[in-house]
């Protein structure tokens, strides 16, 4: 019996030829690989960034934020009491970034000062909750973060 010997040339091809490989399978594999972005239109959302930044130096000077918390059915949304008698219009955003098709829009609707959210339209992951509202001719913009877990 003989003992196949490999020359120096040999092993470097192989060495060369496993390199290739084991690129094409990364290349491939982060082809597969899905990638959202936080809105589709991001650039254009960041020329808008003023805006969001005056609503929210508006918001820091009510009494109190916006207070939200969550029970096992729903997830409640607390106005500082400024806009007890106040026309409020707006929307909440709850955004995922695990996964953009988990991200809900919801219309602000208050009765009584606060808004409620069944806990059935949403998945069972942490959220950014984006508050945009209008009152008296004035915006507000709020972030806060909640753990639906």
């Amino acid at each position: 019996m003989s003992v196949m010997k490999i020359n120096w040339g040999a092993k470097i091809a192989l060495l060369y030829g496993g390199f290739v490989v084991l690129i094409v399978m990364l290349v491939a594999g982060s082809m597969r690989q899905d990638f959202d972005l936080v809105t589709p239109d991001y650039y254009g959302q960041e020329i808008k960034y003023q805006q969001v930044i005056d609503a929210g130096k508006n918001q820091a000077t009510l009494s109190a934020p916006v207070v939200i918390h969550a029970n096992a059915t729903d997830v409640m949304i607390e106005f500082p009491s400024e806009f007890a008698d106040k026309v409020v219009k707006g929307d909440v955003h709850f955004y995922s970034p695990v996964n953009a098709s988990w991200d809900k829009t919801f219309n602000i609707n208050i009765a009584n000062n606060s808004m409620t959210v069944q806990r059935s339209e949403l998945r069972n992951t942490n959220y950014t909750i984006k508050l945009n509202w209008e009152a008296d001719g004035k915006k507000y913009y709020q972030e806060t973060t909640l753990n639906l877990r």
